[in-house]
C-alpha cells in the first residue's frame, strides 16, 4: 500500500496531492488526494478524499476492489497502532454502501448507504461527494514560476470541482487517550 498523506495532530499538514503521474491519474478511486485531521476534546475527526477534479454532476467514483486504511500511531514510533479499514460495495439495485471496520468507539463494524450519516457507539461515518475544499492559486503559482517573484491572484483552481470524501469521527478514549496521534491514510487495490 502506498502512503499518500501524513499528518501529526500537533503539527501542520505536510502535503497535498492533486496533480498526478499518468498511471495514478488513471485510477482516481484509489488515489488519495488529501487528508485532514483534527481533534476537539476526546473526538478525532479524520477526512480523506479521492477522485479529485470531478466535475459537478459527475457521479462519485466508488470501487469495491479498493481498500482504504486510516492508520493511527499513538506512541510516536511511526508504526501504526490501530488501522481503520474502509471499503465500498454495490448492491443489486446499483446503490453503493460503505463498510468501516475497527473504528475506535464504534460498536462493531459500521455499514450503511453512502451519502448518509452512520453512527455506532460514539463513532460516526459519512461518505460521498463534496466540493473540493483544497485551495490552489494555479495562476499565481505559474506566474511565480515564470517571473521568479511571488504572485497571488486569489483565484481558486479547484472552485466548483468535486471530490469524494470519507469522514470518520472517533473517540480518542477508545485508544487510551494518547498524548498525540500521528495519522496517515493508504489505499490498496486487489
Amino acid at each position: 500500500m502506498l502512503a499518500l498523506a501524513l499528518l501529526t495532530l500537533a503539527g501542520p499538514a505536510l502535503a497535498a496531492d492533486h496533480g498526478e503521474a499518468p498511471n495514478t491519474e488513471e485510477d482516481p478511486s484509489a488515489d488519495i488526494a488529501d487528508l485532514y485531521a483534527w481533534h476537539s476534546g476526546d473526538t478525532l475527526t479524520a477526512i480523506f478524499t479521492f477522485n479529485a477534479l470531478a466535475e459537478p454532476g459527475d457521479d462519485a467514483n466508488y470501487d469495491k476492489r479498493v481498500l482504504y486504511a486510516l492508520h493511527l500511531d499513538t506512541d510516536g514510533d511511526a508504526v501504526s497502532d490501530h488501522d481503520v479499514l474502509v471499503r465500498f460495495g454495490q448492491a443489486v439495485d446499483a446503490s453503493w454502501g460503505v463498510q468501516v471496520e475497527d473504528l475506535p468507539g464504534a460498536e462493531g463494524t459500521v455499514t450503511g448507504a453512502v451519502e448518509t450519516e452512520l453512527s455506532s457507539g460514539s463513532a460516526r461515518v459519512w461518505t460521498g461527494l463534496r466540493e473540493d475544499p483544497f485551495f490552489f492559486d494555479r495562476e499565481g503559482f505559474l506566474d511565480t514560476l515564470a517571473t521568479g517573484s511571488v504572485a497571488f491572484t486569489a483565484t481558486d483552481f479547484y472552485a466548483g470541482l468535486n471530490i469524494t470524501a470519507v469522514v470518520l469521527e472517533l473517540d480518542l478514549t477508545a485508544l487510551g487517550s494518547p498524548a498525540s496521534v500521528d495519522v496517515w491514510a493508504t489505499s490498496g487495490r486487489k
